[in-house]
């Protein structure tokens, strides 16, 4: 059982989650099992995908801890979260900043990853807890938005998510990124052009922090 630090480093030393969105359990599951091929270690299942619970149930059976992160997206409530939890999740993340939600991660010492996009909404999630916030949509900012947050915040642990591609993940990264969430970009096409996608991140993600 992976402690909460251990998940953070985990998901901060890989760079990335995918995350998975799609119109079936059959379909999410061709998709993460494609990601996690091509090296991905963190692989977060959106809520809006039908029968969520299983797909993370299911990798959870499927893969060693060494091999796959599980998460569990778009999750609106507290109860939503522990049913994620309870299926194999092991961190949880908003498109939003929901106080019942961090406690709850906090008591089950869960990584609890809300999406902000305000220095007041990531210094109230900071205060309850979450160790990484997902800027989010990363498109309506920009990757210099980061250094600006980084001011008054150094501290904080970014993930941006949206709109993040192979031709500006350097950018995000050169600005003070922890991670980046990769949905659109990464996780459609088929199986064979997934797992190439996913090379392709992971190998430029070890190329710019090598500089």
């Amino acid at each position: 059982m992976l402690k909460k630090h251990e998940t953070i480093n985990k998901i901060i030393d890989t760079g990335i989650v995918a995350v998975i969105r799609g119109e079936s359990i059959e379909e999410g599951i061709r998709i993460s099992k494609a990601c996690i091929d091509g090296g991905i270690l963190a692989v977060e299942i959106t809520y809006t995908v039908p029968g969520a619970t299983e797909i993370i149930k299911t990798l959870t059976q499927t893969f060693p801890e060494d091999q796959l992160i599980i998460g569990a997206g778009t999750i609106l409530d507290a109860i939503t979260a522990r049913i994620a939890i309870l299926a194999g999740a092991k961190y949880i993340v908003s498109p939003s900043f929901d106080e019942e939600t961090a406690k709850l991660c906090n008591t089950y010492q869960i990584p609890y990853m809300p999406g902000c996009m305000t220095i007041n909404e990531m210094t109230k999630a900071i205060q309850y807890g979450s160790d990484i916030i997902k800027l989010f949509p990363g498109s309506a900012f920009g990757p210099s938005i980061i250094k600006s947050i980084k001011a008054p915040l150094p501290q904080i642990n970014i993930m941006p998510t949206g709109g993040i591609d192979l031709k500006n993940i350097d950018k995000w990264f050169n600005n003070g990124v922890t991670a980046v969430g990769v949905g659109g970009k990464l996780a459609s096409g088929t199986s064979e052009s997934i797992t190439e996608t996913a090379k392709l991140f992971i190998n430029k993600i070890k190329e710019i922090r090598k500089k």
